[in-house]
């Protein structure tokens, strides 16, 4: 081989070296990947930007299973959590009431009621929305900690601010435990399509919260 030819085999091969490397949009496209895929197996939570699909998609079947899920989707919240708090609040029961003027499947107080645009405490979907929508401003106030948040619709967000974190009332402790438990429930039960929908109706105690 003369000098010429093999001038002209290295250039040939550097090329084929050259061609073979990933080039900086392809680096850029498999970095986006990565990390799209660990967002999404992550997932939303429940402090999770209004109107993005939370964490499992849906609270499951059983009552008033479209009006939860489209809460949950318009506020950014787990559905699961959503329907959890239902069932702890009120057992789905849409008449239900408490002594201090408590009312409907999110047991809101009149004026929480009004001013999140309620006109009807015992519509079903009015009632969902209004009280993912303030679910949804407790989570914002105390930074997305569910833990608080949930105390705060319970106890209201002063007695959270009071005391730093989960008020010493019994009720709202063992409400927060309660509704994190049939979260869970709902949670599994959504990923196993055979699971029958009585079981998550199953009763449970109302807890009637201050908001």
């Amino acid at each position: 081989m003369n000098a010429a030819a093999a001038v002209a085999r290295v250039s040939e091969i550097e090329a084929m070296i050259a061609t073979s490397n990933q080039s900086p949009a392809a680096a850029t496209s498999t970095n986006f990947q990565q990390q799209l895929v660990q967002a999404t197996a992550s997932g939303p939570g429940v402090g999770a930007t209004p109107g993005t699909t939370a964490a499992g998609g849906s609270g499951g079947p059983g009552p008033f299973k479209a009006e939860i899920d489209a809460a949950a989707a318009k506020y950014g919240l787990d559905p699961a959590l959503l329907r959890g708090l239902i069932r702890a609040e009120s057992n789905f029961n849409p008449n239900a009431g408490s002594p201090a003027g408590a009312q409907g499947l999110t047991q809101l107080m009149p004026g929480t009621a009004a001013s999140l645009g309620v006109t009807n405490v015992h519509d079903p979907a009015q009632n969902i929305d209004a009280g993912a929508h303030y679910l949804r401003q407790q989570l914002d106030a105390f930074g997305g900690d569910v833990i608080k948040a949930l105390a705060a619709y319970n106890a209201g967000p002063g007695a959270v601010q009071r005391y730093g974190g989960v008020p010493p009332y019994a009720e709202t402790q063992a409400y927060v435990r309660r509704v994190q438990q049939y979260a869970d429930e709902y949670r599994r039960q959504s990923q196993s399509p055979t699971q029958p929908a009585a079981a998550i109706s199953a009763p449970g105690a109302p807890s009637y919260s201050t908001v």
